[in-house]
């Protein structure tokens, strides 16, 4: 038998397990010949992968994709086995993947990359990926032999750097123009404070969220590149954005969600998909799970949004505090291994103005820790409750 015949015997959810002990180089056994697409980031790897890969469906063509988020070389592996035949060939208009940042340069060594979107990086998981810097680097590295698309965050510096990496990559970037609630200064924990290339402090037009923002170095011209596609008159009251004159209407309300879509925009745009389709994809593409997802609980509107690192947090704390309706807050937090067991970035979440939030419930392993970094930021502490149960937590938010 075939390695690919092995793994495919083998029951569906012990793929990831043993494909790799059947033969360690079994991403070489697969037989692509359509577009391989990945999206990579520290936020919003989920939402545009599936973003791109919805549209390309709804064009009409056959597309392989993880969806469900399993994003590591033993996610990718048991997708490709799960999609193709005993020898290995996979028959597929286009394939799609949101992959984790550390392994991008180990998948696509030895896998078929045509397209590489970029979305972001910040610190994330500290014990399991050590400092961003550490990652960038990695896929810089990678960067120097890759010769196809690369879709890039032109309004991150960390990002917008790596388009620098290769002469013969075609880069192209995307970079959304100031919306309402951008600032002057920096509000929340970033990364992208100096000039990559000559360290010079990056001076900023403006910031959305974070370090994302208009930035040019005043020494080296750093960050003065041609826009692929320019996002216009960011509406989120409305839900809307404009792309080249034609305007967008999406079920989100966040300029984070913004940007994942002008990058998904970018992508399937380099395959010449009608601006039509774009445009109905995004107007009803929702996700539901647990990413902005809105649902009734007890005749109460509730919104979900996951968060792993201080800006995932910071743009939901931005969502609760550009909403101006009285609201209830549960902040659940896990130190499990699959969350990260490091949690002192909670204490880069500016919970410092609130807004209209009458009561904040805390829940999860860590759930006194994130009580005292909400209580430190000056929120009053009778507002506060804690349990370590996650269902006491859930019966006493409704």
């Amino acid at each position: 038998m075939t390695d690919i015949e092995i793994a495919k015997s083998v029951e569906l959810e012990k793929i990831d397990k043993i494909a790799k002990k059947i033969n360690p180089n079994i991403l070489k056994s697969f037989k692509v010949n359509c577009p391989v697409i990945a999206v990579t980031a520290t936020n919003g790897k989920t939402s545009t992968n599936n973003c791109i890969s919805y549209t390309l469906e709804q064009a009409g063509y056959k597309v392989i994709s993880n969806k469900e988020g399993n994003n590591m070389e033993t996610g990718i592996i048991s997708t490709l086995i799960k999609n193709c035949k005993i020898n290995g060939e996979i028959k597929a208009d286009y394939i799609t993947f949101e992959v984790d940042e550390s392994y991008v340069p180990k998948i696509f060594k030895i896998f078929r990359l045509d397209t590489l979107v970029i979305l972001d990086f910040f610190r994330d998981q500290l014990d399991r990926n050590g400092e961003v810097e550490t990652l960038i680097l990695k896929i810089q590295e990678f960067l120097k032999t890759y010769k196809g698309n690369l879709v890039l965050n032109h309004d991150d510096p960390n990002v917008a750097r790596l388009g620098k990496a290769n002469k013969e990559a075609k880069v192209y970037y995307y970079h959304a123009e100031h919306y309402e609630n951008a600032t002057k200064e920096m509000k929340e924990a970033g990364e992208g404070k100096f000039c990559p290339f000559c360290k010079t402090r990056l001076e900023y037009e403006y910031y959305q969220y974070a370090h994302i923002g208009k930035f040019k170095c005043p020494k080296c011209n750093y960050g003065d590149n041609k826009i692929y596609k320019l996002v216009t008159d960011v509406n989120l009251k409305n839900q809307t954005f404009k792309i080249e004159d034609e305007i967008y209407k999406i079920q989100f309300n966040s300029i984070y969600s913004v940007y994942n879509f002008a990058a998904a925009i970018s992508v399937v745009s380099l395959y010449d998909i009608d601006k039509k389709i774009i445009r109905q994809v995004l107007e009803k593409f929702i996700l539901n799970n647990g990413r902005q997802e809105k649902l009734v609980v007890s005749e109460c509107k509730t919104t979900i949004n996951l968060a792993k690192n201080p800006t995932g947090a910071n743009v939901s704390i931005r969502l609760v505090n550009e909403d101006n309706d009285e609201k209830e807050l549960l902040f659940v937090l896990n130190d499990n291994l699959a969350d990260g067991q490091d949690v002192s970035w909670i204490w880069d979440i500016d919970f410092s103005n609130l807004n209209n939030v009458k009561r904040v419930i805390t829940s999860g392993t860590r759930a006194y820790d994130i009580a005292i970094c909400i209580k430190t930021s000056g929120y009053l502490p009778n507002n506060i409750e804690s349990y370590l149960s996650l269902e006491d937590a859930v019966n006493a938010l409704y």
